[in-house]
């Protein structure tokens, strides 16, 4: 079976979180054993420990945003332990409102549809992830809205003439994943709040 450019992508996004979750386990359970000894405490552990914390929660989250999504169910649980571990060490909180299993296709847009929020919160702000049949909204509110409406209007319009850079490589992959479930993106901003519709 042959496999286009969208999905090898995905899969190499797959690939390197998979690889990348082991390691950085293991160096958690390093410094945890560390610390049960007594040996090695202080700031400089607390400043390793919160740094791979923080490195095990970004690779779990953007093994669902980057990965391949495939139909499979994610559980709520699992979806919000992601949001939780990555709101510790971020600038954003999230909120994740629907109680039932998300496809992880879904799961993958909502993600997705928050790092675009991220790029326009430079001083951090909240989350918030809802969906009522079917339909998806995912919100971003901060005291402070930063949009480059070049890159937001691809969103919209995958036509639209934006070079996309590694760090926004959310706004091509949204669209993507969108159009492949049959879905259109709508997008809200207002002056403290900016709202992604799918």
């Amino acid at each position: 079976m042959a496999v286009d450019n969208e999905d090898l992508a995905a899969l190499i996004g797959s690939r390197i979180c998979h690889d990348l979750i082991s390691p950085i386990g293991a160096i958690n359970n390093g410094l945890e054993l560390l610390g049960m000894s007594g040996e090695v405490s202080g700031p400089e552990m607390e400043l390793i420990s919160d740094s791979v914390t923080n490195a095990n929660a970004r690779i779990r989250f953007f093994r669902v945003a980057f990965g391949a999504a495939g139909d499979q169910q994610m559980g709520r649980a699992e979806i919000v332990s992601v949001l939780d571990d990555i709101s510790k060490g971020g600038r954003l909180s999230f909120q994740w409102a629907p109680l039932e299993g998300t496809s992880r296709s879904d799961v993958r847009m909502a993600f997705l549809a928050a790092l675009c929020l991220e790029s326009a919160l430079p001083y951090g702000g909240s989350v918030a992830i809802l969906c009522a049949d079917g339909q998806w909204t995912v919100i971003g509110e901060g005291r402070k809205v930063n949009m480059d409406e070049a890159l937001w209007a691809r969103l919209t319009n995958k036509d639209a003439d934006v070079a996309i850079t590694p760090a926004q490589v959310q706004f091509a992959l949204l669209p993507q994943a969108a159009e492949q479930s049959g879905r259109t993106i709508k997008v809200d901003a207002m002056l403290e709040k900016i709202s992604i519709h799918f």
